[in-house]
């Protein structure tokens, strides 16, 4: 699955996640989204490098590393991303349509 299509899927579920008590990992888990661990870990950690998201320690040392989920929340810049994204798709679509209507 492409990255970008992984990283949305991410910040929806958490944009979703807002209205519950409780957010269930299961939901943007490696196996749910289809991606090894390795690539989970290291999307997981740029997207909370980047601002997008927050309440994830990432454990570094003797060899051993991973992840741990801490409270997990989209941020505003998450929301921000998400808003972006679907105005650039809807734009998108639109130019499309127009250039097929165009001979």
């Amino acid at each position: 699955m492409d990255n970008f299509k992984i990283i949305y899927k991410i910040l929806k579920t958490l944009e979703k996640a807002m209205d519950y008590d409780e957010f269930d990992a299961r939901l943007i888990s490696a196996e749910t989204l289809g991606v090894s661990q390795n690539r989970w870990e290291a999307i997981m950690v740029m997207l909370q490098d980047e601002g997008y998201i927050e309440g994830i320690s990432y454990v570094k040392s003797m060899g051993m590393r991973g992840v741990k989920l801490i409270d997990l929340k989209i941020t505003l810049k998450g929301l921000e991303y998400l808003e972006e994204n679907s105005f650039m798709k809807k734009a998108a679509n639109l130019a499309k349509g127009i250039a097929d209507l165009i001979p």
